[in-house]
């Protein structure tokens, strides 16, 4: 599988993010091509296969989705509205009415969406105490944003090794 090459972090800096928070939107934008790139041509039905019991594809393409814009919430100093903590409870759950296309193209809006939110968090709010959740778990707008990025980068993984996985089964029957 070829991925763009030089990786997003080689690039250079991407335009209007600050300088703080560059690697925040390189390992964003590089989980978007890698996904893209590797689930393409993903048939449908493998969707919401689940290899050896592993997450399904569909799930981490939702949970890519929901983490990015959950954690991007609280570095807002908000909490979650009752459309987000329904999607939550729709992460993973099999769904024959969503396709790859709509998952994919989901993913890249919640980029978009967080890669204006980057452009426009100053410097000097990242220190910033923000709370997480109902129970107001202490952290802060840095925090927040590097754990979205690297949550990103770890399902995007998982996410690669489960359609290789997938593919690999499929070629051999």
């Amino acid at each position: 599988m070829a991925f763009l090459q030089p990786e997003f972090w080689l690039r250079g800096p991407v335009d209007g993010v600050p300088p703080l928070l560059q690697p925040v939107a390189h390992a964003i934008l590089q989980a978007r091509a890698e996904v893209w790139i590797a689930l393409k041509d993903l048939p449908e039905s493998m969707l919401w296969q689940k290899p050896a019991g592993a997450a399904s594809p569909g799930f981490h393409l939702q949970h890519l989705v929901g983490v990015l814009d959950r954690l991007f919430t609280y570095a807002k100093q908000e909490q979650l509205n009752p459309r987000q903590l329904e999607y939550l409870k729709s992460e993973g759950k099999e769904n024959t009415e969503i396709s790859l296309s709509g998952l994919l193209n989901n993913f890249s809006e919640q980029v978009d969406i967080a890669i204006w939110q980057l452009k426009n968090t100053p410097e000097n709010s990242l220190l910033d105490r923000r709370e997480v959740g109902r129970k107001l778990i202490p952290s802060n707008v840095l925090g927040l944003l590097f754990h979205a990025a690297e949550h990103t980068q770890r399902h995007t993984g998982q996410l690669l090794v489960t359609a290789k996985v997938l593919a690999f089964s499929e070629k051999n029957r």
